[in-house]
This record gives C-alpha cells, structure tokens and sequence, in this order.
C-alpha cells in the first residue's frame, strides 16, 4: 500500500497580489512549512515570453524576481490555508547573489527552490536556489538569499499616503 500523498497546487498566480504578464512562474511544484519548489520553462508560449530576448533566451537578471516570486507563492499559499488572500511582499534586498550563466536558453526549465533561515512578524530570510533541468550538474546555476519584508494594512497606508507638504 502506498501511503504517499500527492498535493495538487493551483497556477502560480493565485498565490501571488499581481497578475500576468508579471507572473513569471508557470508551475508550482512543493509547498512545505518551511520552503517551496516552483517551475518555468522559458518558451515562448510560457509565463516568460514576454521577457525573452529576440532569440528567445531569458536574460540571468530575472533569476531574482524568479525567487522572489517562489517566496511570495510560499507565502501565498500559506495565507490561503488561514483563509486569507495574497498579500504584498516585499524584497528588501539580497546577499550572494551569484548565477552562472549569462542567459537561460530557449526550452530550459528552470527550477526554484527556497528555503526559509529566518523569520519574525513581518521579515523574512531564505536561501534561494536555481537549478536548470536540463544540465547535467547536481548543483544549481544561480543562488541568493533574500530578505523580504511582508507590511501590514498600516504599513501599506504609511507606504501609498502621499506627502503633506
């Protein structure tokens, strides 16, 4: 008898405050308390077509909003269990960030995976990861560790106010 359960997820979209073309993830793969595995395969039908360059790579830059983006689905998803709607998050910055290719070429799959270190009520830490599929490496192309600040509804009243003279 095979006890494992396999978790169905919806699109990424539905765990993120925006909606395309800024949803750069195509699939969500794993949701766990503590990290979150999400998919895109740079193809010119896919989430990512409208950032591909002319022959139909994805320039290495957007590997960080890629990780950002699989922590707001983990976080996304973790309000949903609460019964609450996604919510903005912000990246305040990151350390490490290093990939090693210049570009992902067209028909990768590019696999994120992050892993929270550090949390409190409103900021967050985790080491992210960026493996291509296809490559024959066991270790991934890109890494960061990114600091994320979640705001509450007086935060974001504080952050949208416009300045009184």
């Amino acid at each position: 008898m095979n006890d494992s359960h396999i978790q169905v997820y919806a699109p990424p979209a539905d765990y993120l405050p925006h909606t395309a073309p800024m949803v750069l993830l195509d699939e969500v793969m794993s949701i766990e308390p503590e990290c979150a595995h999400c998919r895109a395969v740079v193809s010119a039908d896919g989430a990512l077509a409208p950032f591909l360059t002319a022959q139909g790579a994805l320039p290495a830059w957007f590997t960080l909003e890629l990780m950002a983006q699989t922590i707001g689905v983990w976080n996304g998803w973790h309000n949903a269990q609460q019964g609450d709607s996604p919510q903005l998050g912000m990246l305040l910055g990151s350390r490490g960030m290093r990939c090693s290719l210049p570009e992902f070429a067209p028909g990768a799959v590019l696999d994120m995976h992050i892993q929270q270190i550090l949390r409190d009520s409103k900021i967050a830490s985790f080491e992210c990861a960026l493996f291509v599929h296809s490559l024959k490496s066991d270790g991934p192309v890109a890494h960061a560790r990114l600091n994320t600040y979640q705001p509450d509804a007086q935060d974001m009243i504080k952050l949208t106010q416009e300045r009184q003279p």
